[in-house]
């Protein structure tokens, strides 16, 4: 075997080991160094940091009935599979940010929490690891249960991280979907307007691009979601937003047909062939074939003409017109 015989791992193999070794011995570094600066040591104890003591009454009452009646008393549906539900006290949000707060005073580095938000935190990397799970795999998953039995039924592992939208820094998020089969975003301040989030239709359907909301956050609450809805963040207008946001998979359900349909951009996989024209405000500079035809690319957004893939030549609209690429 490969555990008894290492020497049979390929050259790639070994290279992506070492990395991942590497990587890890940082993760560690950086929380064991953070340790001793905590502004709130008790955000990093699974049984202190989400309990009756900071996650809204309301919600800990659904969540101890944990009936559907209960969690319908509690849930606004906001729009077709797009819900939202008040989650954390005031405190808990105001000890979050003066805890980023005091992480980024330290100088110590930060991986980036995607490939999209340049600002940010993946907060699992500073020592929370261990809370959030308590967050995720306890609190959220029975509120993921009712609103999407079977693939919120049960969480493998998730992907939690803090962005930072500011006059300055990243105003606004493009229209994407989320590596997250069911997505908890929760506002934690700071003080700011526009930011609000363009929710359009699901990837692979026939309403893919037109909009279907636009829901504007309040501190403490969160905006429940698949990860294959199309979304993006509005431009900021003033002051500063942070938002914890949790991507959760389930690998049960991404061995299923119905995960490909959603994120498989063939037509065997059930990916529809789009009904009309896309709304502008669900275009995307990044993915869009016919963002140009619509939009004018500015600035850096020069730089995606012409390496668009939505949609699939399958699933053009009658009369669609793709955009000149840049030679």
């Amino acid at each position: 075997s490969l555990l008894n015989n290492p020497s049979q791992f390929c050259e790639d193999d070994t290279d992506s080991a070492d990395d991942a070794a590497e990587s890890n011995k940082e993760r560690l570094d950086v929380i064991l160094k953070y340790k001793v600066q905590r502004e709130h040591d008790w955000l990093f104890d699974p049984k202190r940091a989400y309990s009756t003591e900071t996650i809204h009454p309301g919600y800990w009452k659904a969540y101890c009935l944990n009936t559907p009646e209960a969690w319908a008393a509690l849930v606004t549906t906001e729009a077709t599979e797009v819900y939202s539900v008040p989650l954390f006290k005031p405190e808990l949000c105001k000890a979050f940010v003066e805890e980023l707060d005091k992480f980024h005073g330290t100088g110590l580095p930060a991986r980036r929490p995607n490939s999209m938000n340049n600002y940010g935190i993946v907060v699992n990397e500073i020592g929370m690891e261990p809370a959030l799970d308590q967050l995720c795999h306890n609190l959220l998953q029975p509120l993921a249960h009712y609103l999407f039995p079977g693939v919120g039924s049960h969480f493998d592992r998730h992907h939690t991280f803090v962005v930072r939208y500011k006059v300055g820094e990243d105003l606004g998020l493009d229209m994407h979907t989320d590596d997250s089969d069911v997505t908890f975003n929760v506002c934690l301040g700071k003080d700011f307007k526009g930011a609000g989030l363009q929710f359009c239709g699901d990837q692979g359907a026939t309403d893919h691009r037109k909009a279907s909301l636009q829901y504007q956050h309040r501190v403490g609450h969160c905006v429940v979601h698949r990860g294959h809805r199309r979304h993006g963040a509005d431009d900021i207008t003033e002051g500063e937003r942070l938002n914890l946001i949790v991507w959760t998979r389930n690998i049960e359900y991404r061995r299923s047909r119905l995960w490909s349909k959603f994120n498989i951009q063939s037509r065997s996989s059930g990916y529809k062939r789009e009904s009309e024209p896309p709304d502008l405000v669900c275009l995307s500079f990044t993915h869009d074939r016919d963002y140009g035809v619509f939009k004018e690319y500015k600035g850096d957004k020069k730089r995606h003409r012409g390496k668009g893939w939505c949609p699939p030549i399958h699933a053009e609209y009658e009369g669609f017109m793709e955009e000149e690429s840049v030679d």
